[in-house]
C-alpha cells in the first residue's frame, strides 16, 4: 500500500502545472495559447518576454526549478522511506508521465525535460550532471532549445551506459530508456519543425 500510495502522490504531483498556474496567476497569460503552447519553462520565457517581460526570467526559474523538484522530492521521500530500487525508478517514470500527460490538462503537457532532470539527478547523477552541462552548452551556442535538450538526452543516456553497465539495484537501463524515449516522443513536433527550419529561436 506504501508504494501504490507513493505512485500515486508522484504521478498526481508531477502533474501540477506550475508553467501555466505562475503565467496565469502572475501574468494573466495563458501560455497554452502562446507561442508553442507548451507550459513548460521554454515556453515560459518565450511568452512572457513579450507580454510580461519584468516577470520573464523570475517565472521561468521557477517554473523550472517547481518542475525539477516535484519529481526528485516523492523519490527523496522514498529513500527515506527505504524503497527498494525499483520502486524509485517506477515513481521516476511516473512522474515524467504526470508531467507530459497531466490529467489537469486533459493529459497534455509538458516535454518531460525539466522533470526528466530531477528525478535523474537523484537516481544517477553523474549522468544527470553531464546532460545538464551539454545541453546548457548547446542552449549558449544554437539558441534552441528542443535541439539543445535532444543533445542533453543523447548525452545522458552515452555516459549512463558509460557509467553503469547496468543501472544499480535494478540491473537494467529500462526505465532510464522509457524516461528518455517519452521525451523523444514529446519532442517529435520539435523535430518536425527542426527539419523545416521552422523551430524559434530562444534570445
Amino acid at each position: 500500500m506504501t508504494n501504490i500510495l507513493l505512485y500515486l502522490i508522484a504521478y498526481l504531483l508531477a502533474s501540477v502545472p506550475f508553467g501555466f498556474i505562475l503565467a496565469k496567476v502572475f501574468a494573466g497569460v495563458d501560455v497554452r495559447k502562446e507561442g508553442s503552447g507548451n507550459i513548460g519553462a521554454t515556453n515560459v520565457l518565450r511568452v512572457l518576454k513579450e507580454k510580461a517581460p519584468d516577470l520573464a526570467k523570475k517565472l521561468t526559474i521557477i517554473t523550472f526549478a517547481l518542475d525539477a523538484l516535484k519529481g526528485a522530492v516523492v523519490i527523496l521521500i522514498a529513500m527515506a522511506l527505504g524503497s527498494e530500487p525499483s520502486v524509485l525508478w517506477t515513481i521516476a517514470v511516473l512522474s515524467v508521465l504526470g508531467h507530459c500527460f497531466s490529467p489537469f490538462l486533459l493529459f497534455e503537457g509538458g516535454k518531460g525535460v525539466a522533470t526528466g532532470f530531477g528525478v535523474l539527478l537523484v537516481l544517477i547523477p553523474i549522468p544527470s550532471l553531464i546532460a545538464i552541462a551539454t545541453w546548457l552548452i548547446a542552449g549558449k551556442v544554437l539558441k534552441i532549445s528542443s535541439i539543445s535538450s535532444l543533445i542533453g538526452l543523447v548525452a545522458l543516456v552515452i555516459s549512463a551506459y558509460t557509467i553503469y553497465p547496468a543501472l544499480p539495484g535494478i540491473h537494467s537501463h529500462a526505465p532510464m530508456m522509457i524516461i528518455a524515449f517519452i521525451i523523444f516522443y514529446k519532442h517529435i513536433p520539435n523535430i518536425i519543425r527542426i527539419i523545416k527550419r521552422e523551430e524559434a529561436k530562444v534570445i
